[in-house]
This record gives C-alpha cells, sequence and structure tokens, in this order.
C-alpha cells in the first residue's frame, strides 16, 4: 500500500493528514500541530533527531506496534 501512495504521490504537492506515522515517514516535510499550533516541521529523520513531540509520538506508536505483534513461538 504505501509503495503504491507512494507512486502515486510522486512529484506531486499532497497534504496527508495521518495518525499512523508509519504513512509519513518518507514525506519531505511532516508538520506537527498541537492544539492546533505548528510545534515542528521537518523530515522524519530530523524530527526523530530534535527530540520533541514527534518522536514521542513515534516511539508511543513503536511500543503499541510491538505489543500488539502475534508472539513467535519456536
Amino acid at each position: 500500500m504505501q509503495q503504491a501512495l507512494n507512486r502515486l504521490t510522486k512529484d506531486r504537492t499532497v497534504l496527508v493528514i495521518a495518525h499512523r506515522l508509519h504513512t509519513i515517514t518518507a514525506a519531505d516535510q511532516i508538520v506537527v500541530l498541537d492544539h492546533g499550533r505548528i510545534v515542528e516541521r521537518g523530515g522524519h529523520d530530523e524530527l526523530l533527531t530534535a527530540g520533541g513531540r514527534y518522536r514521542r509520538l513515534w516511539e508511543t506508536g513503536q511500543r503499541h506496534t510491538v505489543a500488539a505483534a502475534p508472539e513467535v513461538l519456536s
């Protein structure tokens, strides 16, 4: 699904509103809003490095993803 979106949006300006941050990791610019105000802006790696709101949201999402993953038994 993500690859299809990447192909469709190549060389276009697209506004994506996402709750699942994996959807926007390839975006050129990510704008983080908090109560309607821009609190951060940048690329995925840049925002993770900055250690602000985006990083906290990313880490929270990662914990929920790991917790929801099925257990693999050997």
